[in-house]
């Protein structure tokens, strides 16, 4: 059987082993492909494993050899679903491998607004405590998270570790979800003293919003001009779910208007992103390259769950199917 991985670096830029997946049959091992390379590269392929290549109809439909598609990620819009299976090629994906990662990062993110620990940092190692006339200084505004309200929008596993910690720093917690009697809840997370609220609620009560859906028709753009209207003022954004959640334009006039404190996003609607993005031009936002995810801890359990998963079809037994 012929594996081919098409995008393995940002799985594994050389600190995991791919070691097991070599034993399931003849794998190649691309560190990036552009779209341009996909079909010589996954020529005579039955399996193929993307992080962020696309696999297109086209390009579905072009592998007749093509049996199964392995997405290294949660995240599968990479890859034509409905081509897939009008192909009889399935396609997988890896669910919760970050929750731990993730909910960690945002409260880093979170934490870094609050207090501006890098900023001071920098600013202690260019001279200015030296220089100083008192025995400390501070920059920025410092901000106590004890009885700020954060509004959670999406509960699913990173949404609920998130409201975890967030509780344990003395946080009222609200939460919006489209369903949340679907949901299976952590028995970890003390709903009791989660309320469920409804989104215009939310926007109007939450010191801090935190985004964790995915990025839908229905979601896309969700955080704009009129959505932060309704908002505080001097409300912190945070985003680690997708960036099309948010329309950058409207965010960035917000930050400069002061309506919104702080914006910190680890993803932007493109990726990489144009120079000219706004909220990479504005001293009122953190910014990082998507990066929330990518824990060596997190990444060893999504190559677990690969292993498993093309284990489990080659077995006959399919699972995290997604089309």
């Amino acid at each position: 059987m012929k594996i081919v991985v098409l995008d393995g670096c940002a799985l594994n830029p050389g600190d995991l082993s791919w070691e097991e997946i070599k034993g399931l049959g003849e794998v190649e091992i691309y560190e990036r492909t552009q779209e341009s390379e996909i079909l010589e590269r996954a020529k005579g392929a039955e399996v193929l494993l993307t992080n962020k290549t696309p696999l297109r109809r086209e390009t579905i439909e072009a592998l007749p050899e093509l049996e199964y598609i392995g997405v290294l990620a949660t995240g599968y819009n990479v890859v034509d679903t409905k081509a897939a299976a009008e192909n009889e090629v399935v396609v997988t994906n890896v669910p919760t491998y970050g929750t731990n990662a993730v909910a960690q990062f945002v409260m880093a993110l979170l934490l870094e607004a609050c207090h501006h620990v890098g900023e001071h940092n920098r600013a202690v190692k260019s001279g200015a405590w030296t220089k100083a006339d008192d025995f400390c200084f501070w920059n920025y505004p410092l901000i106590e998270l004890q009885d700020k309200s954060l509004g959670i929008i999406g509960f699913g596993s990173i949404g609920q570790r998130t409201a975890e910690l967030a509780l344990a720093f003395g946080m009222e917690v609200i939460v919006y979800d489209r369903s949340p009697e679907k949901k299976k809840l952590d028995p970890a997370v003390n709903t009791e003293k989660i309320e469920f609220v409804d989104l215009m609620d939310l926007y109007r009560r939450s010191d801090v919003i935190s985004l964790h859906c995915p990025q839908t028709a229905e979601t896309e753009g969700m955080i704009n001009r009129q959505s932060i209207a309704q908002m505080q003022e001097g409300v912190i954004i945070i985003n680690t779910a997708r960036g099309g959640l948010i329309v950058e334009a409207d965010l960035a006039a917000a930050l400069e208007a002061g309506k919104v404190k702080t914006a910190a996003v680890d993803v932007l609607s493109a990726e990489p992103p144009a120079s000219s993005n706004p909220l990479l031009n504005s001293d009122k936002t953190i910014v990082t390259p998507h990066i929330a995810w990518a824990s060596r801890e997190a990444r060893q359990r999504l190559m677990d769950t690969v292993l498993k998963n093309l284990k489990g079809y080659l077995e006959g037994t399919v699972i995290n199917q997604v089309n």
